[in-house]
This record gives structure tokens, sequence and C-alpha cells, in this order.
């Protein structure tokens, strides 16, 4: 097969353009590197979709199957469909579940209500506001179904992880086990949680291309709690931490901020946002989405973690410091 990953040198894009690779695909990687180098045994074309003409490196070129990774431009992924979807024989949008307006609800379905499309880009220096990135995937899923009818294949992940994930949101709580003592965690230990891991993401998407597998998923596992979650990554990377459970209102009156970024408890959310960490995963177990132990993402995130640091500084979770000003 020939595939194209539009991307290819970041998380999701590298992890695809790399099982594809090992399954005996050719496989070219359009992006402009500065995520890093595409993986053994791809082509990389380099290109700069902000630019005019910004794939002109592309044009003339045919492929069995497109992988579109854009992270949060609607006029990247149309241009890119102007392009290349007359001769591409399957396409793959990556997408989000920040594309739904319902954030409580749990048990949705790809049916679900969604935010109005935007048709717009994130400009660099812009903050990643969910609701916007959310609308602005909507208008780009519906320009690849409206573009490529019965060949779109549209996959909305939720969090995802396991090796080279840098964003600290599952990562934290592996490492920061890894480094033992009372640990902080959120008591709310039947808050639902729902993760991906890269691998399987990648290798579903590998498959979409080869058996044509079209339709809209979410691209998240089986539902599990919290609580569950938590004590098993414990469990899983072994040591002598121990979780000290910590009020939902402590927390706050901490100053503790939900779910990433700075002074924050990674995976915690509010009762409100519950339905973003509990989508119905039947429709994509049933669609061949591969789930692997919880056992494996941990071991590939925290491989991450110590090759990273586990001491140093974090886009996600609690210093040690502040960690201690809480367990004070």
């Amino acid at each position: 097969m020939r595939l194209l990953v539009l991307g290819g040198t970041g998380f999701v894009g590298g992890a695809v353009a790399a099982r594809a690779v090992a399954r005996g695909h050719q496989v070219t990687c359009a992006a402009r590197g500065k995520s890093g180098s595409v993986p053994d045994g791809a082509v990389h074309v380099p290109v700069d979709r902000d630019g005019p003409d910004g794939l002109a490196a592309l044009a003339g070129s045919t492929f069995d199957a497109v992988v579109d990774i854009a992270p949060m431009s609607y006029p990247w992924v149309a241009d890119a469909l102007e392009l290349l979807a007359p001769s591409a024989g399957h396409w793959t949008f990556v997408s989000t579940v920040n594309v739904y307006a319902d954030n409580e609800t749990q048990g949705q379905r790809p049916d679900a209500p969604l935010l109005e499309p935007l048709r717009e880009s994130r400009g660099d220096d812009d903050e990643i506001d969910p609701n916007r990135y959310g609308a602005i995937k909507v208008a780009s899923e519906n320009a690849v179904r409206e573009t490529m009818g019965e060949k779109a294949f549209v996959v909305r992940p939720g969090l995802i992880t396991g090796p080279a994930d840098r964003s600290d949101r599952f990562g934290y709580w592996p490492g920061r086990f890894a480094r033992g003592g009372r640990v902080v965690v959120p008591d709310s230990p039947d808050q639902p949680i729902q993760i991906i891991d890269v691998r399987d993401l990648a290798d579903w998407i590998v498959d979409a291309g080869e058996r044509g597998t079209t339709g809209t998923y979410d691209g998240i596992g089986p539902i599990s709690t919290l609580g569950q979650t938590l004590r098993g990554i414990a469990e899983l990377v072994g040591g002598d931490a121990e979780l000290v459970p910590v009020a939902a209102e402590k927390l706050t009156e901490a100053g503790i901020n939900y779910y990433g970024g700075p002074t924050s408890l990674p995976l915690w959310l509010p009762p409100s946002h519950w339905g973003m960490k509990s989508h119905d995963p039947q429709p994509s177990l049933d669609a061949g989405m591969p789930v692997r132990p919880l056992a494996d993402t941990v071991a590939g995130a925290l491989a991450t973690e110590r090759e990273l640091g586990l001491d140093r500084p974090r886009r996600s979770g609690l210093s040690l410091e502040e960690e201690a000003a809480i367990l004070a």
C-alpha cells in the first residue's frame, strides 16, 4: 500500500508511519520536520501547510491511502483534499472527542450532537480553547466526509498515551509513582476515564487503510474508573508509593487545576465533564479497534518518563513542592 501521512514526525503521525513501515508499506511523510525525523524506512517530503501552495511537492502523486493528522486548521484540511482527494483510494482524518457539544452525558456515540463548525485555523501564539479546537475539527470532519464520501474514515481519539507521550497527562502518574513516597491523588474514585495507546490507534488507522474501513468512530478504550486506573498504574510500577486521596474541594481551594497544565492533577475532571471520558466504545470495538493491556501502556509511558527524566519540569502535574504543601 502506498500510504501518505500528512504529518509523520510527531506523536500520532510518527506512530502511524512506523507501524505502516513495519508492515511493509511504502510510506511517505509530508511535514515540515520541526517535530523530529520520520521513522526509518519512510520517505520525508518537506512541506509547509501554512504557505501558499504548501503541498506543491505532492502535486501529481497518487496514494492508496492518506492519513491527515492536521491538529487545528481547517484550511490545511481543505487544501489537502483539493490537491489529493481525486486520486486517493482511502482517507483517514484524525479528529478528537472535543467535537461533542455535551461534555456531561455519559455513554454517547458518534451520532451525538456536535459543536457548530468553525472554518478557521489556530495561530501559533493562540492558546488552545477546547471548544474552538473541537469546532475546527468539526468543520474539518465535514469537509473530509463531503469530499471523500464512502472512502472516509474519521476517528475521534480521546486521551492518547503510551511510548513517546510528552503531554504528562497520563505519564505524570507512572512517573510520580516510580519516585515513591506519599502521592496526592484526587478523591474521585468513581470518575470514568478512557485512554487509548498510541500503538493501538496507529494500528487501527493502518488497518483501516488496508481493509477500506470507513465511517466515523471514537478512538477510545473501554471505560474504567479513575480509582481503578491509578491503583492499577501504581501496582504495575511497583515501589513504595502511598496513594493519599484528597477531596475535590480541598484541591480546588489549594489552586489545583483539573486534567492538565501547570499545577494540576492529570486525568481528574469535574462531574460536568465526565461524559468526555465515558463514550460508548462498542462501535469502535466492533469496527476492529485493538485494545492492549494496561500493563503495556504503563510500561511504554514509564519508559518515556525515564528517558525524559523523572525530575524534569512538567507540562502537567504537580511539582514535589506543590504536592508537599497539600500533604502538609
